[in-house]
């Protein structure tokens, strides 16, 4: 009896699981859609190096991308929305990375950000990126979005973006709101849990989908 029970507790799990996380990811707005393509060819981050020298790409990587500038005190309470609501839901997904980009010589004020972001629950930063360049590379940078957005005078913006793994920028071309919705306002708590946790999801499943068509295609 308990042999049997066994059994069809791994059989229930086994067809459980995957509903579960069909459901996880298409729960939202887009219905498991394909998320639309706004923009392409967005620069690589050539002109960025992080604090030890080292260079981070977008290719190949599902990417939130930030453009904080400097007066990194004024971006505590996005950082923190942010790591709440998406970073410490998607972070353990293969490839997904946060990357955001700020003027040389705010180092020091980087690592007393990520001292916040560590308190109360730990959270693993190793796929929060922060990278260092130039006003005109960060202008640079922000311009190859294409987006009709623009950075104040800190060279920084309320705004985050999803990039895709051909450095693609994804966002919405139909919002309720704004028509193009070219980034998330990470200052909105509302926006971050009505419209980026749902794009967010919907671009890891799209990704999911066409690995398993890839890998099924390759067992044949």
């Amino acid at each position: 009896m308990n042999s049997n029970l066994q059994k069809y507790a791994v059989l229930t799990i086994l067809f459980v699981f995957p509903v579960v996380i069909y459901l996880f990811f298409a729960s939202g707005k887009n219905n498991f859609a394909t998320l639309p393509k706004l923009s392409e060819k967005v620069s690589d981050l050539s002109n960025f190096t992080t604090a030890a020298g080292q260079q981070i790409t977008l290719e190949d990587k599902i990417t939130i991308l930030g453009f904080w500038g400097k007066g990194l005190e004024q971006k505590q309470s996005d950082a923190l929305n942010l790591n709440e609501k998406i970073y410490k839901r998607f972070y353990e997904f293969q490839d997904f990375q946060f990357v955001m980009l700020l003027e040389n010589g705010q180092e020091a004020a980087v690592e007393n950000l990520k001292a916040a972001l560590r308190e109360g629950v730990g959270t693993d930063l190793v796929k929060w990126n922060f990278v260092y360049g130039t006003p005109a590379a960060l202008q640079g940078q922000f311009n190859s979005l294409q987006t009709q957005l623009s950075l104040d005078e800190n060279n920084s913006s309320p705004y985050v973006f999803i990039i895709d793994k051909k450095r693609t920028l994804r966002g919405r071309n139909d919002d309720e709101d704004v028509g193009t919705l070219y980034g998330f306002d990470a200052t909105s708590v509302a926006e971050i849990n009505n419209k980026m946790v749902d794009d967010v999801k919907v671009i890891l499943a799209e990704y999911r989908l066409a690995l398993k068509k890839y890998n099924s295609g390759r067992k044949k």
